[in-house]
């Protein structure tokens, strides 16, 4: 079985301001829009997984594919369900703003050593 933890997203613009803040930087932030290739989004979950997927509250619990090959079935068996359920991605969660996503930088021991070092200046006072 697979699980998948549901966590919030947030945008690259989002956490860009949030490190920005968090290191009291000056440096600018230039929006250069997406790249070739690059998704908009991340799928956490498919379609697929979610019509089998079972909801544990903090994570979806993914059971593994027993399917066998006798593709045949498939003619005369679908599955409607997959049609009629929603993916699980980075754009239908919840999303974080600058300021959550700051806090939840702070929950990282290498990002409070770094911004908050008590044996030096603060770089970031909550």
């Amino acid at each position: 079985d697979i699980f998948v933890k549901k966590s919030p997203a947030t945008t690259i613009e989002s956490l860009a301001h949030a490190i920005k803040e968090l290191y009291k930087s000056s440096s600018e932030i230039r929006v250069i829009g997406s790249r070739h290739g690059e998704k908009l989004f991340e799928t956490l979950v498919n379609r697929e997984e979610m019509v089998k997927a079972e909801d544990m509250g903090d994570y979806f619990k993914i059971p593994a594919d027993t399917r066998d090959l006798n593709y045949n079935k498939f003619f005369t068996e679908g599955t409607e369900a997959v049609s009629q359920v929603e993916e699980y991605t980075s754009h239908n969660t919840k999303r974080l703003d600058v300021e959550e996503t700051k806090e939840l930088l702070l929950t990282l021991s290498f990002i409070r050593q770094d911004v908050l070092n008590e044996g030096q200046e603060a770089a970031y006072e909550p």
